[in-house]
């Protein structure tokens, strides 16, 4: 995997983290009437749409259980239409998306060392 690569999955991981951390212990309720937070939480989002992009479709195609064109497309419906973005699809993605996208990508990062430590002793 490229530097690159690499460093654009640790930031979306620190996005997702900032996004479950703006709505702790958060209701949709509270949520939705906190402005701040709604702010806060749908850029961390949308900054995650936005890393999709430095990831190879080499990446893409052997995790494909990702939905990496989801993420770029609402991504897309952030910054294209923010003020026609439902708050409960924004919730719905906080509730039902994005720990699991979060245990995906640190199995890419594992994956990765143990492919790089693999490779070393290889040499060896």
């Amino acid at each position: 995997m490229k530097n690159k690569e690499y460093i654009s999955f640790i930031k979306m991981i620190e996005y997702i983290d900032k996004a479950f951390k703006y709505t702790k212990d958060y209701s949709y309720e509270q949520f939705s009437n906190d402005e701040k937070t709604i702010d806060a939480t749908v850029f961390a989002i949308s900054q995650i749409g936005e890393l999709v992009k430095n990831i190879s479709k080499e990446t893409m195609k052997k995790y494909s259980n990702i939905e990496w064109n989801m993420i770029k497309g609402l991504r897309n419906r952030i910054v294209h239409d923010y003020d026609g973005i439902s708050l409960k699809s924004i919730w719905f993605v906080l509730e039902n998306d994005l720990e699991q996208l979060k245990e995906d990508i640190q199995k890419i990062i594992d994956d990765d060392k143990k492919e790089k430590q693999k490779d070393e002793s290889s040499e060896n």
